[in-house]
């Protein structure tokens, strides 16, 4: 699965396939204490993860897998922003917060590094040597209804 938002500039192979795979986030993949991910933490959404949890901060925009696991990623997501709608919330950052907590409790089997995500407007660090993919300037108050949160 992959925004629609990205272009590819190298290889992106076989090498990134397992039965779930999961793309570091490139804002929180270096010496970033857990408890400053971007992490759900208000209780009262289905995408919370309490203070202290987590293990890596992934993206929503590059993910993978085998069919049967991307369908139970897919509709966990999904019923659980249904269920945060039903209760008048929106998790902090929609999709990407329900996807964190999924993987929290469903580890990935593969997980790539920034390189599979990076961003057009973000200067690559030297740690980084190949992008193989990046994602377009985009306006986010313009395509997010809350205004790019």
């Amino acid at each position: 699965m992959m925004d629609i938002d990205s272009v590819f500039h190298n290889r992106f192979g076989a090498e990134s396939l397992s039965r779930l795979s999961a793309v570091l986030h490139r804002g929180y993949y270096k010496n970033t204490p857990r408890d400053s991910f971007p992490y759900e933490r208000r209780a009262n959404s289905k995408a919370y993860i309490p203070a202290g949890e987590g293990d890596y901060y992934y993206t929503a925009a590059v993910w993978g897998g085998y069919l049967e696991d991307m369908y139970k990623l897919v509709k966990y997501c999904y019923e659980m922003s249904v269920e945060d709608a039903k209760n008048n919330i929106e998790a902090v950052w929609q999709e990407e917060s329900h996807l964190n907590r999924y993987l929290l409790y469903n580890k990935p089997t593969k997980v790539l590094s920034p390189e599979y995500l990076w961003s057009d407007y973000d200067q690559v660090p030297g740690d980084i040597k190949v992008v193989r993919i990046s994602q377009l300037v985009k306006n986010y108050a313009e395509v997010r209804p809350n205004g790019g949160n």
